[in-house]
C-alpha cells in the first residue's frame, strides 16, 4: 500500500533518496508531479477502495510522482527514465497538474536536473539512459527547450535505450493513444544517432536489464538491476504505484489490461521469491520497498520512505 503524508506540490518531495543494491548505489530522483483522474489509474477498482490508498482532490486527481532512478556503476552513470521535462505548454501542465519547474538553487532545465545536481551530479556525467516506453511523463525528459526555443539533448554523453516495438507502436498511434507521445521527446535523439532500439530482453550494461512486461503498452519494459546477490526492479506502469500490489488494481490507461494481468502476476511472483526490492515510478510517498505474504495477501514490507 501507499503510506505517509501525499505531496500538493513538487516542493514536497525530496530531491533524491539513496539505497544500496549489492554494491551499487542508487537514487530515486524526484523529477516532479503530475495529477492525474483517480478512476483512470485504478480503472475498475471502485473508488471507495483506491481512494482508501491515495485521496482525490475536488476534481478527482491524485498526485503521482514522477520518479527516475539513478545507477552508478564501476563503469556508467546509468539514469531510467527522464519524467516530462520543460517543452510542454501552460495549457498542458494545467490540464495534468504538472509541476516540474527547477530548483533556483541547482538550477537545470527542469526538476529533474534539479535533482541530478542535488545528488551530487550533473546531466553531463550521465552515460546511459534507459526508457521503459515513451509516453510523455516516462521520456520527455530526453530533451529540453531553450529560452530561445530550440530543442535540445538532456544528456549528451548518454546512450538511449528503448524497444524497438515500443518505437514502432509510437510511430502508428491512433485515437486513443496519440495525446501520450510526442516527437520531440525522442526524434532528437535518433537523429544525433544516439538511439539503440532493443529487440526484447537485453541486458544494457552489466547487471542492468530490460525485460518486457506488456500491457501498459505492448512493447513496455521494466528493468532489472542485479548485484552481489541482491536485486531491485524499475517498475515502470506495469504497477505504477505500490497501491497497484494487488493483481487486478490495473490502470484504465493500459491499452490490454489483460496482458498486464499476466506480466503482473509472473513479475510479482518473481519479485516475491527472490526478494526484489520494487521501485516505484508513480507512487507519491514511497520511492522503494520489498514485498510479503501478509494476512490478506500481498504486502509491502518497510517501505523506506527517508534516505538510508
Amino acid at each position: 500500500m501507499t503510506t505517509g503524508k501525499m505531496p500538493s506540490t513538487a516542493a514536497d518531495l525530496p530531491f533524491f533518496r539513496t539505497t544500496t543494491v549489492g554494491d551499487l548505489t542508487i537514487h530515486a530522483l524526484e523529477a516532479g508531479l503530475q495529477l492525474l483522474d483517480g478512476g483512470a489509474m485504478f480503472g475498475v477498482v471502485p473508488k471507495p477502495l483506491w481512494e482508501r490508498q491515495i485521496p482525490a482532490d475536488e476534481r478527482n486527481r491524485i498526485p503521482l510522482a514522477l520518479r527516475c532512478l539513478l545507477l552508478e556503476t564501476a563503469d556508467e552513470l546509468v539514469l531510467i527514465e527522464t519524467g516530462i521535462g520543460n517543452k510542454e505548454s501552460e495549457k498542458f501542465r494545467g490540464i495534468y497538474g504538472v509541476d516540474v519547474a527547477p530548483d533556483a538553487e541547482f538550477g537545470g532545465a527542469d526538476r529533474l536536473q534539479s535533482a541530478i545536481g542535488a545528488a551530487g551530479f550533473s546531466p553531463d556525467d550521465v552515460t546511459v539512459v534507459i526508457n521503459t516506453h515513451l509516453h510523455f511523463d516516462h521520456a520527455g525528459g530526453n530533451t529540453y527547450r531553450e529560452e530561445d526555443g530550440e530543442i535540445r539533448l538532456s544528456f549528451t554523453r548518454a546512450r538511449y535505450f528503448a524497444q524497438k516495438g515500443e518505437w514502432e507502436y509510437a510511430h502508428r498511434a491512433n485515437e486513443r493513444t496519440r495525446a501520450s507521445y510526442f516527437d520531440h521527446n525522442y526524434h532528437p535523439v535518433r537523429d544525433a544517432g544516439m538511439l539503440t532500439l532493443l529487440e526484447g530482453d537485453a541486458e544494457v550494461v552489466p547487471g542492468i536489464s530490460c525485460f518486457l512486461t506488456p500491457g501498459h503498452t505492448p512493447y513496455h519494459q521494466s528493468v532489472l538491476i542485479r548485484s552481489a546477490g541482491d536485486a531491485a526492479c524499475f517498475l515502470s506502469d506495469v504497477m505504477p504505484t505500490m497501491a497497484h500490489l494487488p493483481l487486478p488494481w490495473i490502470m484504465g490507461y493500459d491499452v490490454e489490461p489483460l496482458v498486464t494481468l499476466e506480466s503482473k502476476r509472473e513479475l510479482v511472483s518473481r519479485a516475491q521469491r527472490e526478494n526484489w526490492l520494487l521501485v516505484s515510478t508513480h507512487d507519491p510517498t514511497t520511492a522503494w520497498g520489498r514485498i510479503e505474504e501478509g494476512e490478506k495477501g500481498l504486502r509491502l514490507a518497510e517501505p523506506s520512505l527517508t534516505d538510508d
